[in-house]
């Protein structure tokens, strides 16, 4: 499912419709080169990551048995990040031509160096790619532990109600369980894989629990290595929520029943950029130039930094609003939609059924 996405996805590109407001976007963006693979530069990227994987864990051992060794869950879950990184890249297509070559790097980076399924979120993610912030078709706006409209806060009983009616001063720390549920999501969909992918993601994810199970037991007491792996995966899932959430959350929602956006407009009214110069593009891994991603989902992510200009040009010549704002300015705007959710519930509507 989510190869075939990625497949419509390129198709799209590769021959937008005729007369189009994303032709001649398209056009100029070819031109310049920015669509071309990076090889080199990814290579330096999985060659240093993996460099500082190797070189935390060896540090892990060698500070042995004591709580300090909790410190280094920090440069473990920054670095687990950019690993998933280069995963989330490989699903997309920017690394090789090949499918092939994509899924190797794809599953090797999630499963085996990460814990998770790279077949479970590749598909989440292009199904979100090809419909963002369409309640009916992408998956990170539907019903969860977190819900994205009053339509869906309405129908929230018991505990779930109350936890939309103060969803937004519980986001941060809902985040903290992010690195755990990325793992346990993507075992439960183990049995949706073809048999094939199934037994090879299979295997990959318990050599990653051995590895990282030998590494901490060989390293410290049951105890402490209890309380280093809940630390780094926290973490880790604070990181990733805090790149991937200020993207989308507190744009526009498509109407369901609504008209059919053509991709330029339905990509850009649902992205947002997040400016802020050197250190937010390391810490967000370039992906906070959300707009250009989704408007070009393989264009290798070091290229899209260089893209926006062309992009932002190219909106403000068709009407379309290109939303950019800072780092804390964007988590901002995420909180107030979260928080806008609940109103019907705080106004003492849409309880449903007790």
């Amino acid at each position: 499912m989510g190869e075939a996405l990625v497949t419509q996805a390129s198709a799209a590109l590769a021959e937008p419709a005729a007369g189009s407001d994303f032709a001649p976007l398209l056009r100029q963006v070819r031109a310049t080169g920015l669509l071309e693979r990076r090889r080199g530069r990814y290579a330096a990227a999985i060659a240093g990551d993996l460099f500082m994987l190797a070189a935390t864990a060896t540090v892990v051992v060698l500070t042995g048995d004591t709580w300090w060794n909790l410190l280094l869950a920090v440069p473990l879950a920054v670095f687990s990040a950019r690993v998933a990184f280069i995963g989330h890249d490989s699903g997309h297509a920017q690394i090789s031509r090949t499918r092939r070559v994509n899924r190797v790097l794809g599953t090797v980076h999630a499963n085996l160096l990460l814990g998770m399924s790279y077949g479970w979120w590749n598909d989440k993610h292009n199904r979100h790619h090809a419909n963002p912030n369409h309640v009916d078709k992408d998956p990170d706006v539907g019903v969860g532990a977190l819900v994205w409209t009053q339509s869906q806060a309405a129908r929230r009983e018991g505990f779930a109600r109350w936890l939309t009616l103060h969803q937004a001063r519980l986001f941060f720390p809902l985040l903290l369980l992010e690195g755990i549920n990325l793992k346990v999501s993507g075992v439960r969909d183990l049995k949706q894989r073809e048999p094939r992918d199934r037994h090879i993601e299979a295997i990959l994810l318990t050599l990653h629990a051995a590895g990282y199970a030998t590494l901490l037991l060989t390293a410290m007491s049951p105890g402490k290595a209890m309380a280093f792996a809940l630390l780094h995966h926290a973490l880790f899932g604070l990181h990733l929520g805090m790149v991937f959430a200020p993207n989308h959350k507190g744009m526009e929602m498509p109407d369901p029943d609504g008209e059919r956006w053509g991709h330029l407009r339905r990509q850009v009214l649902t992205s947002r950029n997040v400016r802020g110069g050197v250190v937010v593009d390391w810490f967000m891994g370039g992906l906070n130039y959300q707009i250009e991603h989704h408007i070009f989902p393989n264009m290798p992510r070091p290229h899209l930094r260089l893209a926006r200009p062309l992009v932002r040009a190219h909106c403000r010549a068709t009407g379309l609003p290109y939303t950019e704002t800072g780092l804390v300015e964007s988590y901002a705007q995420a909180l107030r939609h979260m928080h806008a959710v609940g109103a019907p519930l705080r106004d003492g509507q849409g309880a449903g059924p007790r």
